[in-house]
């Protein structure tokens, strides 16, 4: 098994390189679904957040409500530690789980974790590699607001609370482009999941 790990800024396209990566034959452990995953209605997680924050972040029908959420700790670097101090440890629990079942199934598999905050929690030395979806950050910043929908000062500030693009590169051992087209994206994944494979063939270690 080679234990990869995906990241890159808001807006990066990172999920498009996920999907790509996954129709190549990689096994995704995705640390966002998963962090939805941990705090749905009825679980330990979401008990342990109303504990922390209140009912307040409950919507009608006792499910999480998001927006609830993200507006008590947004801005407020306490209080997303105390939520990361939460979610984190029962998302790598998970996520652990998911990496046992797949090396099970699959002794040579490439798990690809795709983990936004990856440069921002220092887990690098998690993974035998690290891919990061770059892009500029007038193009993030586009996206944001043409694709998602957000204001310009909303998107902006969501970049500003996570690592910056030097940082992220600072980590990357492969990097993948995406200012550009679909057709320049493909060819790119392409060419990290060859180097991918080579690496897994050589017992992790990389071959540039």
């Amino acid at each position: 098994m080679l234990l990869v790990g995906l990241t890159g800024g808001i807006g990066s396209g990172k999920s498009e390189v996920s999907r790509r990566f996954a129709a190549l034959g990689a096994v995704i452990v995705d640390a966002d679904v998963i962090a939805r995953e941990v705090v749905e209605l009825g679980t330990p997680g979401l008990a342990q957040v109303v504990a922390e924050f209140g009912d307040g972040v409950l919507a009608g029908d006792g499910s999480l409500d998001r927006d609830a959420l993200a507006a008590k700790v947004f801005g407020d670097d306490e209080a997303r530690r105390r939520l990361n101090g939460i979610v984190h440890p029962l998302v790598g629990a998970r996520s652990f789980e998911l990496i046992a079942a797949a090396t099970e199934a699959d002794a040579q598999a490439i798990v690809i974790n795709d983990v936004p905050l990856l440069a921002e929690g220092g887990l690098k030395d998690r993974f035998q590699a690290v891919v990061v979806v770059d892009a500029d950050p007038q193009t993030q910043l586009r996206r944001l607001v043409e694709i998602r929908g957000m204001s310009e000062a909303d998107a902006k500030a969501r970049m500003a609370t996570q690592a910056s693009r030097e940082q992220r590169l600072a980590i990357a051992d492969y990097v993948i482009h995406n200012d550009g087209d679909l057709a320049e994206l493909q060819s790119q994944v392409e060419q990290v999941w060859d180097a991918l494979k080579s690496q897994a063939a050589a017992g992790g270690e990389q071959r540039r």
